[in-house]
């Protein structure tokens, strides 16, 4: 009932501010409309961008303002990993081993492995797939640091996504603050390049690609809201800091079962109140995402094609 009426008191709210913007009648335009519904319905900041991988064409809302990664860093960490395998650059399957020391909150896979250690690729996708902290640390130490990972991000063209702390420091990011930070157009074409482009060989694609649909974290987010048929996978990322609010992420891929273009998707939602625990009407906000993704991707919309993705 909590949820109910919140998003009803919202969407009344919701309501008064559309009124207030002139309609803007394309295709995009009604989607963005229907994000900024979704946006004051949660009562909060969303930021949000669907990029269609074939055609280039992309919808959103803040799709230039800055957010914190929390965990979804992990995926390009993961990704990196992969690339610098297949480039000859590290052994992926080279075992690492691990003290007490480093462990952290939320180990599901390394506090298991604290005797026997692990390969960088098992480290690798299990931060992706559980979001272990300790293992996307040591996965950071042994590929040269956040700076690595920035590095990463430029090496394939976005001048934008930044690390430059490791876990739990990287979730603190209040207001106006660059570090730790992306915005959703960049991120949602970055997800683009690594599970759809030319950053991967196809051996690695296909792998990184499984390890997203693997992925269990994000069943109440965003795929939530795709309808039946569609395959999804994504990376999630919670942050509940103390003192800058509560932030809720989720970056993926989304395939529709006709024939879509595949879609990638990056969103964030920062809820004007401080959590103490994950928030059911936040993650609400982001499951409604997935029905404006479908709307985007229908084929009939007959988006102009302008070349794939590199």
């Amino acid at each position: 009932m909590m949820i109910d009426r919140r998003f009803f008191i919202g969407g009344t709210l919701a309501l008064g501010v559309a009124a207030c913007i002139p309609p803007d009648q394309s295709p995009t335009g009604r989607l963005a409309a229907e994000l900024r519904l979704i946006e004051a319905a949660a009562g909060g900041t969303l930021g949000v961008e669907i990029y269609n991988t074939v055609s280039g064409q992309s919808v959103g809302i803040n799709r230039d303002r800055r957010f914190g990664h929390a965990s979804s860093f992990k995926l390009s960490l993961a990704a990196m990993v992969l690339a610098r395998h297949a480039a000859g650059t590290i052994d992926a399957d080279r075992r690492v081993t691990w003290g007490e020391a480093d462990m952290i909150a939320h180990a599901p896979f390394t506090r298991e492995r604290i005797g026997s250690g692990a390969t960088l690729r098992e480290l690798a996708r299990a931060t992706q797939i559980t979001g272990d902290n300790p293992a996307a640390n040591i996965l950071l130490r042994a590929l040269g640091g956040p700076a690595a990972l920035t590095a990463f991000w430029r090496s394939i063209g976005d001048d934008v996504s930044r690390l430059d702390r490791i876990e739990p420091e990287l979730n603190f990011v209040p207001a106006a603050e660059f570090r730790d930070t992306t915005t959703p157009a960049a991120m949602a074409r970055t997800v683009a390049k690594i599970v759809y482009g030319e950053v991967l060989p196809e051996a690695e694609r296909a792998e990184l690609r499984q390890w997203l649909i693997a992925t269990e974290t994000g069943l109440r987010r965003v795929r939530a809201g795709l309808p039946e048929g569609w395959i999804a996978g994504d990376k999630t990322g919670t942050s509940l800091a103390p003192g800058v609010g509560s932030l809720y992420v989720d970056i993926g891929i989304a395939e529709g079962p006709k024939g879509e273009p595949p879609i990638t998707f990056a969103a964030y939602f920062v809820a004007r109140e401080t959590h103490d625990k994950i928030d059911p009407a936040a993650e609400l906000a982001l499951s409604r995402i997935g029905k404006v993704i479908a709307e985007f991707a229908e084929p009939e919309r007959g988006l102009p094609l302008v070349g794939k993705i590199h």
